[in-house]
């Protein structure tokens, strides 16, 4: 980080999102709207003393549209930056924001600087606005640093409200509370009340400095299969048939436990045999997947499904991305699968 005579240098990163939406007078309808709007309505951010620059997308997106393209986008900014910088700061919709924390996570290897992700439920021009604190603290905490200093944080986190989370750790709970975000199975990286407390014992850290690496290619031949009942056995074969497909995230209930009958597990074996990673994650919120906790559990684990312990689904579909589009095969994407690579997930 910056030595303490020479003010933090922050890079926000514009990519859209309710935070700099604005409504369309005549529909009523909240559209995006340029960073100069933003900044004109978060005058407290010169009391910061910070040298910060920005970025935008061109035009700003809303984040249901955020696709691999913009991953990629946001993160060869980053690269092209990291040098010039002591932290970044994106901008985003609340959608998608937890997959392209994931998502970023994974891209940006051996990232030793703070990226926190942040954006709001209302407007930043509303009068009950949650995003002019949130914008202002996710400032502070890309240029925080520690008495040696070095950066407070050195990884991809979603700051909202009084939460700073670890990016592949959160996942959004709420559509219309100002908390919409919680990470459930990892515990915050801040506690942010009057003053910003960091956890320091929860903050992710290498064990080596080494330059920042980008990884642009993410395969998206990988799908979600959503357990319920009433599923058929012809759904779930035209799923696991989809032409292309390598990777499957399962979300199965409780522990992960799913169908034992023939229907189920005949198909789900014939898949893995073709070659296609099945890995098992809870759709419930809280805890983790446990295959020996009861017998239908066991069952996918005797056919082949990889448990994916506490990961979140979108940390769970981004890191099989990730990890096809590093061009590994099957057997080696089934292994690292069960691996932590930036603090994803717990190893039981």
């Amino acid at each position: 980080m910056s030595p303490n005579n020479v003010k933090p240098k922050i890079l926000i990163i514009y990519t859209g999102g309710t935070i700099g939406m604005i409504e369309n007078p005549e529909t009523k309808v909240l559209k995006p709207f340029d960073f100069s709007h933003l900044i004109d309505n978060v005058p407290k951010i010169k009391m910061l003393n910070y040298d910060i620059d920005n970025l935008q997308f061109d035009p700003p997106i809303d984040s249901s549209n955020m696709n691999i393209e913009h991953w990629s986008q946001i993160a060869n900014a980053i690269d092209s930056n990291y040098d010039a910088y002591d932290g970044f700061v994106i901008l985003h919709g609340t959608d998608t924001m937890a997959y392209t924390a994931s998502a970023l996570s994974f891209m940006l290897e051996n990232l030793n600087k703070p990226v926190i992700i942040t954006g709001s439920q209302l407007p930043i021009g509303e009068v009950r606005t949650d995003g002019e604190e949130n914008l202002i603290t996710a400032l502070q905490v890309a240029a925080a640093s520690n008495d040696r200093g070095e950066a407070m944080v050195q990884e991809v986190a979603i700051l909202f409200e009084n939460h700073l989370m670890r990016g592949n750790r959160s996942s959004k709970v709420s559509a219309d509370n100002f908390n919409a975000f919680m990470s459930i199975n990892y515990p915050d990286l801040a506690r942010i009340g009057l003053d910003i407390h960091f956890n320091v014992e929860n903050l992710y850290r290498t064990d080596h400095k080494r330059p920042l690496l980008v990884h642009n290619n993410m395969d998206t031949n990988v799908i979600f299969i959503v357990l319920h009942p009433g599923m058929t056995r012809d759904t779930l074969e035209y799923l696991l048939n989809t032409p292309g497909i390598k990777g499957v995230v399962l979300k199965t209930y409780g522990a992960g436990n799913s169908p034992s009958d023939e229907w189920f597990t005949t198909p789900i074996a014939n898949a893995i045999k073709r070659g296609v990673v099945i890995l098992n994650v809870t759709q419930c919120v809280n805890g983790s997947v446990n295959s020996n906790l009861y017998d239908t559990g066991n069952t996918l684990a005797r056919a082949g499904v990889i448990s994916g312990n506490d990961i979140t689904s979108e940390a769970a579909i981004t890191k099989m991305m990730y990890l096809f589009g590093m061009g590994k095969n099957s057997a080696q994407v089934a292994k690292y699968m069960q691996y932590s690579i930036c603090g994803e997930m717990t190893i039981n």
